[in-house]
Parts: structure tokens; C-alpha cells; sequence
């Protein structure tokens, strides 16, 4: 974990992560070009996002976080042609947002 902070999460955005990260084991498991991505590393985080009660927050670390933005960019790619795209690009600014304000402008150029 690099970074590490503790991010306080609504249960509602917990559901929702815990989803993108379904989806991105799911095209794991279908075999399909993983950008990277690892399901032991994938499944670890999903138990962290899902073990705390809301008001402790959850360990995330920038590496994390960027694992959950990179899913929820994939999520996004995938629903261009649902009829629920806006909302889904909605939820994907939110929460990037929410997410990238752990870590300063800095810490995010040093990370990638």
C-alpha cells in the first residue's frame, strides 16, 4: 500500500466500488486484456472497502485508489451505448473527486 490514508466512505459508495470491482474480476476471469490488474489485489481491497463499519473509514492507499479509478474508467468505456451512460459518467467524476483529494497534485504525479 503507498500512501496510505484513511478514507471515509457512505455505505452507499461502498456498494458502489465494491460493484467496479466485481466488474473488473469478472473481465479478469473472462480473460480478457487486464491493463494490469490482479485478483488477489482486487479481492484484498474489496474485503477492506467491505470489513470496516462507515464511521471508521477504509485504508486506502494511492495505489488503491488508482485501481479504482482505472476500473471505474473501464466501467465507463463499457456502458457508452447503455442508455444510463450520463449517470454512470456522473458517478465516475463524483467519485473521482472524492477519492483524488486524499493525496495532494504531487503525490499523484510521484505515483504515476
Amino acid at each position: 500500500m503507498i500512501e496510505p490514508r484513511l478514507v471515509l466512505l457512505e455505505q452507499d459508495a461502498v456498494l458502489a466500488l465494491s460493484q467496479i470491482l466485481g466488474i473488473m474480476l469478472d473481465d479478469l476471469f473472462d480473460g480478457a486484456d487486464s491493463s494490469g490488474w490482479n485478483s488477489e489485489r482486487i479481492l484484498d481491497l474489496e474485503a477492506r472497502l467491505m470489513a470496516p463499519a462507515e464511521e471508521e473509514g477504509v485504508l486506502l492507499g494511492i495505489d488503491d485508489a488508482a485501481l479504482i479509478l482505472q476500473g471505474m474508467a473501464f466501467t465507463e468505456v463499457i456502458s457508452q451505448d447503455l442508455p444510463w451512460i450520463e449517470s454512470v459518467r456522473w458517478v465516475t467524476d463524483f467519485i473521482t473527486e472524492e477519492l483524488r483529494q486524499h493525496w495532494t497534485e504531487d503525490e499523484w504525479r510521484k505515483f504515476t
